[in-house]
C-alpha cells in the first residue's frame, strides 16, 4: 500500500484541490498538514463548485479526514465551514472529521496584529490575507499558543488567555494606536466554539499511524506552494509554514518513513497572488489572455492572480526540495490556441547566467528569464481522455517539461471537472 504527499510546486494555486479529490477516491484518509484557512481549494462536483479552506478536500469523497497538528484552525471558519458542507449534503460528522489536539488556535488577537502590521507598513506591505496564520504561528515558536486540547480544560484555557492579552493587549495600545481587545468577550465566545469542535478533538498521530499499521492508504494533502515554504521560499514573500513535502511527517505526526510516493502539482503556466518577485510574469495580451481563460482569482481571497510562463528554474527547485516521484500538470487546456509557448531555462542577472534558484529576493527581481520556444497546438484538448490522444505539440511540452526536473508525468488535467483528467498507470499500488 501507498502513502502519497500532494504538494504545490509554484507559488501556490496549481489546483491541488481538484487532484487530492480525485485522488481521494482511491485512498482510505486524506489529511492537511500545514497551513490555516489562507489557502483554498476549489472542487467541480457534477458541474458545482465546492470550496473548502480547512476541511481537506477528500471529505467530498467520504473519505476521513484529518487536520493534522501543523495546521493553525479559526474555530470560526472551520464550523462556518463545516456548517457550508453539510448545507450541500456533504457529510462532516465527527466521524468523517478529527482535529488534532496539537494543532493551534487562531484567536481574534491574531488577525487583529495581522491586520494592524499591513496598516503600518504602507507600501512595503507583504500582501498577507489578515487572517491570523502568521501571528499564530509566531505564538507557536514563543510556546504561548492555544492549542486544541487547552478546550478540554477551560480553567487552564481562562488562565492562557488573560495572560496572553495582558501582554498584546500592551501592543495594541502603545505600538500600533488601536483597539484593545477584552480577554472576557474572548473566553466567553471561545469556550462555546470549543464545546461544539470538542467531539472532533482527536490525538491524529495516533490515529494515523494506528491507519496505517492496518493497511490504510493516506494522502497527505499540502497547502500553497513551495516557493512560499518559510525557509525555501521568497522570503519574506512567503507564508508562516513549511510547506515542503518533508513537513507532512511532522505536521501529521507520522515518520518520514511512512511516506512512499510523493507528486508535485504543476499548473502548465506560472501564476502567483499578491507581492513578491515572478522572474516570467507578463504584462501582455498572453498575460491577460492567461488569466482570463484560466479564470485566475484566489479561492480564499478573490484575489487576481498574476500570470507569466511556466518557469522549469522554479520547478526543478521544487523537484529537489520535495523529492518528487511524480509530475502532475493542471491546466493544461488553457495553452490551448496558443502559436507558442515558452519555458523559462534559465536567469540572466548582471551579465550573468543564473541555473538555480537565488535566495537573493534583490537578485530574483532583477533576473531576466532565459527562454526556449515550443510550438503550440490549436486543438481543445478539454475532451481528451487518453495520453496519447493529445496533440504531439502538447506531448513534447510535457516530454521537455519530464526532461528539465527529471521526473515522469503522472496525470494530466484538462480541465476544472473530476473527468477532464488523465491518469497514466496505478497512482497509489
Amino acid at each position: 500500500m501507498s502513502n502519497i504527499v500532494i504538494v504545490g510546486t509554484q507559488w501556490g494555486d496549481e489546483g491541488k484541490g481538484k487532484i487530492v479529490d480525485l485522488l481521494s477516491e482511491h485512498a482510505d484518509y486524506v489529511v492537511r498538514f500545514q497551513g490555516g484557512n489562507n489557502a483554498g481549494h476549489t472542487m467541480v462536483v457534477n458541474g458545482k463548485k465546492i470550496i473548502s479552506h480547512l476541511v481537506p478536500s477528500g471529505i467530498l469523497q467520504k473519505k476521513k479526514c484529518f487536520i493534522g497538528n501543523g495546521v493553525v484552525v479559526d474555530p470560526v471558519v472551520l464550523l462556518d465551514e463545516i456548517d457550508y458542507l453539510t448545507d450541500n449534503r456533504i457529510d462532516v460528522s465527527s466521524e468523517m472529521l478529527k482535529i488534532s489536539n496539537r494543532a493551534h488556535v487562531i484567536m481574534p488577537y491574531h488577525k487583529h496584529v495581522d491586520e494592524a502590521r499591513e496598516l503600518k507598513k504602507g507600501d512595503k506591505k507583504i500582501g498577507t490575507t489578515g487572517r491570523g496564520i502568521g501571528p499564530c504561528y509566531e505564538d507557536k515558536a514563543t510556546r504561548r499558543g492555544i492549542r486544541f486540547t487547552d478546550f478540554l480544560e477551560p480553567d487552564l484555557f481562562k488562565d492562557k488567555i488573560r495572560t496572553i492579552l495582558e501582554e498584546k493587549n500592551f501592543y495594541f495600545k502603545n505600538y500600533f494606536n488601536t483597539t484593545t481587545i477584552d480577554p472576557e468577550e474572548v473566553i466567553d465566545l471561545y469556550l462555546k466554539l470549543g464545546d461544539r469542535l470538542i467531539p472532533y478533538i482527536e490525538d491524529v498521530s495516533l490515529a494515523l499511524t494506528s491507519g496505517m499499521d492496518n493497511g490504510k492508504k493516506i494522502l497527505f494533502e499540502g497547502a500553497q506552494g513551495s516557493h512560499l515554504d518559510i525557509d525555501h521560499g521568497t522570503y519574506p514573500f512567503v507564508t508562516s509554514s513549511n510547506t515542503v513535502a518533508g513537513n507532512a511527517s511532522c505536521g501529521a505526526g507520522v515518520g518520514p518513513n511512512r511516506l512512499n510516493k510523493i507528486f508535485g502539482i504543476v499548473k502548465a503556466y506560472t501564476t502567483r497572488v499578491g507581492g513578491g518577485p515572478f522572474p516570467t510574469e507578463l504584462f501582455d495580451k498572453t498575460g491577460d489572455r492567461l488569466q482570463k481563460k484560466g479564470a485566475e482569482f484566489g479561492a480564499t481571497t478573490g484575489r487576481k492572480r498574476r500570470c507569466g510562463w511556466l518557469d522549469s528554474i522554479v520547478l526543478k527547485s521544487a523537484a529537489r526540495l520535495n523529492g518528487l516521484t511524480g509530475l502532475i500538470i493542471t491546466k493544461l487546456d488553457v495553452l490551448d490556441g496558443l502559436d507558442e509557448i515558452k519555458i523559462c531555462i534559465g536567469y540572466e542577472y548582471n551579465g550573468k547566467r543564473i541555473k538555480d534558484f537565488p535566495s537573493s529576493i534583490k537578485v530574483l527581481e532583477n533576473c531576466t528569464p532565459i527562454y526556449e520556444i515550443h510550438s503550440g497546438w490549436s486543438e481543445n484538448i478539454s475532451g481528451v481522455k487518453n495520453y496519447d490522444e493529445l496533440p504531439e505539440n502538447a506531448k513534447k511540452y510535457l516530454k521537455r517539461l519530464e526532461e528539465i526536473s527529471g521526473v515522469n508525468v503522472k496525470i494530466v488535467s484538462v480541465g476544472p471537472e473530476r473527468e477532464a483528467t488523465i491518469i497514466r498507470g496505478n497512482i497509489f499500488n
